[in-house]
């Protein structure tokens, strides 16, 4: 539903010859449902003119694109436009030119324009209209450097002018600094790398300034990644993902002293790292050990993924240091031992717990029973579950339902890729439907949907590449909607589409 005062927006802003004539009569009021309406209706030359005359300190993507009184759509939540950004991105360089080359003329012009805020887009890349946070980060690093020409090509024209005709210095009033500082999510690989470090090499003198919220690099060499974590400004970076940048605990050894200045780093992701602490020699033992130290000196850190790190038997070397607690630990596919989940329920960790995620870790045999009394410590605290591809069948989920349905606060539960029977599944959604929090199941392809040809017990991949009878598996999922309803429960969504619907983000929980 829209307003009528989104839908007037929506009129002016379609007729652009009109509302460009009309901007220096507008009230500043007017803008930001403005700004909305042609984001919305992709109206991009008026987005230009709005970004140009923009009447105040802070321009917020999250503020601007949210669900508000006029227009119930969240654009935030959805892919972002592509034309849109680029023209906002232009809009604000545009502004910044022209305030550069008034102040280096000495004409005197306030700076309204302080802060772009573009932080909060989602990562999609799919399709010609989308824009990934790759590119995001690409086309604002161009921008950086484009103002920066700009900016060198005015200071060079304002010299010439202080020194006067005949080389005499002239009595001119240095111009006043001018920038624009973009928080802005950023997302860098191998491909991307040269064009933002050369971005962040000039950062602190330049009119278009990158400050970063969430840092993500894969694919790097250890001189990369540690060339760009010096290179970022400190202050307001809380997330440093890095992955597929085979760093081991040699590597780690070298980047983690790095991110002791990030004073508000409250999220670290370490996934696919090359961790194998199973057969440890005397140089990697102390690696291990100096990785524990690091993590101890990070004193706001509430989330760290080690995910697709071989920790066997070391988890209470890692974690034990640490003086607060996590609210979010992702150990995937990590080869935990019995000692690992029993530290961790005896942890000050698990009672703060809202996340975990221990996809890919056989919980079917001697974890199970420590899993159970890990997930009771963490029952009054935990928002979002994941046990994907664990080797749970009927009986093991059975034996963690009590468990299970004491985590009266669970929004998701993830279990696909566990071989359970369509019994097992209906049996699960009656113990849980009264999880009046629960919103988002992901479950399994039932077995019993499967040919005769399954392996018994089937592993992750026989279930992955398997062949499903599709008639079978359509009566199973319109039956358990059917037990959704029956127990007016259509506001949760049982589905075993991984890409469709997105787990929780720590930071949204």
């Amino acid at each position: 539903m829209h307003s009528l005062v989104f839908l007037s927006a929506q009129k002016v802003v379609s007729d652009h010859a009109t509302l460009h004539s009309a901007l220096d009569f507008l009230p500043k009021e007017l803008y930001p449902v403005l700004f909305k309406a042609a984001f919305l209706d992709k109206r991009t030359l008026a987005l230009q003119d709005l970004v140009q005359t923009w009447p105040f300190p802070v321009l917020s993507f999250q503020k601007l694109l949210r669900r508000c009184q006029h227009c119930e759509c969240t654009l935030i939540r959805e892919k972002p436009i592509k034309s849109c950004i680029q023209t906002v991105i232009l809009g604000v360089v545009t502004y910044l030119v022209k305030i550069l080359e008034d102040r280096h003329q000495s004409k005197s012009k306030g700076q309204r324009l302080q802060v772009l805020d573009m932080t909060g887009l989602q990562d999609e890349g799919q399709g010609p209209e989308s824009m990934s946070l790759w590119s995001r980060t690409v086309t604002l690093a161009k921008a950086c450097l484009d103002v920066s020409k700009q900016q060198s090509k005015c200071l060079k024209r304002a010299s010439k002018r202080r020194k006067g005709p005949y080389n005499n210095a002239v009595a001119l009033p240095p111009p006043q600094p001018v920038s624009v500082d973009v928080w802005v999510d950023l997302f860098v690989n191998s491909t991307s790398y040269g064009v933002l470090k050369d971005a962040l090499l000039i950062n602190s003198g330049n009119a278009l300034r990158l400050r970063c919220r969430d840092f993500r690099a894969e694919e790097l060499s250890i001189a990369s990644t540690v060339g760009l974590l010096e290179f970022l400004v400190p202050d307001g970076v809380r997330q440093v993902d890095l992955r597929f940048n085979n760093l081991g605990l040699s590597g780690l050894r070298v980047v983690l002293p790095h991110l002791a200045k990030f004073t508000d780093l409250a999220s670290l992701k370490l996934p696919y790292s090359n961790i194998d602490v199973r057969r440890l020699t005397v140089g990697m033992e102390g690696s291990l050990q100096y990785f524990a130290a690091q993590l101890s000196r990070l004193t706001c850190l509430k989330e760290l993924n080690l995910g697709s790190s071989r920790l066997s038997g070391k988890l209470r070397q890692l974690l034990g240091d640490m003086q607060s607690p996590l609210e979010s630990l992702e150990l995937a596919f990590c080869y935990l031992l019995p000692n690992d989940l029993a530290y961790l329920s005896q942890s000050l960790h698990t009672p703060a717990l809202k996340k975990l995620d221990l996809s890919g870790n056989n919980l079917s045999d001697c974890l199970l029973q420590p899993f159970q009394g890990l997930l009771t410590e963490a029952s009054s605290t935990l928002l979002h579950l994941d046990i994907m591809e664990c080797r749970l069948m009927d009986t093991h989920l059975s034996s963690l339902l009590p468990a299970l349905c004491r985590c009266e606060r669970l929004r998701y539960f993830g279990v696909f890729g566990n071989p359970i029977s369509a019994k097992g599944l209906k049996n699960l959604l009656h113990r849980t439907v009264d999880l009046l929090d629960l919103q988002l199941v992901i479950y399994p392809y039932p077995v019993d949907c499967y040919g005769e040809d399954l392996p018994w017990p089937p592993t992750s991949s026989n279930l992955l590449n398997g062949s499903v009878d599709e008639e079978k598996f359509s009566r199973v999922s319109n039956e358990l909607q059917q037990m959704l309803l029956s127990a007016n429960r259509a506001d949760v969504i049982w589905t075993t589409n991984l890409c469709r619907h997105n787990s929780l983000d720590y930071f949204s929980l």
